[in-house]
């Protein structure tokens, strides 16, 4: 049996989801993605010696900011209370990688799954916008959840 849209009713109309009768639960949402840089762009972000400052404290920052801010770039997406946002960094020098972990956690009546892919996908693009003035080819790829809990839907693991 296919799963019904969310956000689509009967008649193919989109539409917010009323949430307003679900149980609240304890909710997180982690979100992996990855960007590749050239080798001589990670040996200038490793020496913090990029023309725009430190490139993963400003990254990390954005992620933040972008998170509590979901609601208002993704239409159909409620607003909810963030009681926790973090974003961390794997920096994998050999590979000319950095990867991007994106964490938000709620106790509400909806997931958190669009803030963590939206404060992942904002720390890839601030990534490539304080490195892009020495590289222009920089790749943002592989986004993905890695981990969500809580709500009907349990508990996911990729």
């Amino acid at each position: 049996m296919a799963q019904q849209l969310t956000h689509v009713d009967d008649h193919g109309r989109v539409g917010m989801v009323d949430v307003g009768l679900k149980q609240e639960s304890q909710r997180r949402a982690v979100v992996r993605s990855v960007v590749r840089l050239s080798q001589e762009t990670m040996k200038l972000l490793l020496k913090q010696a990029l023309p725009k400052g430190d490139v993963l404290v400003t990254a990390k920052l954005a992620g933040i900011m972008a998170a509590k801010k979901t609601s208002e770039l993704i239409p159909l997406c409620h607003p909810i209370f963030l009681s926790y946002v973090d974003v961390r960094f794997k920096v994998k020098e050999s590979e000319n990688r950095i990867v991007v972990e994106a964490e938000a956690r709620t106790t509400s009546s909806t997931g958190v799954e669009m803030e963590a892919l939206v404060a992942a996908q904002t720390a890839c693009m601030t990534i490539y916008d304080m490195c892009k003035a020495v590289q222009r080819d920089i790749v943002l790829e592989d986004c993905r959840l890695v981990y969500k809990s809580g709500g009907q839907s349990g508990t996911f693991k990729a």
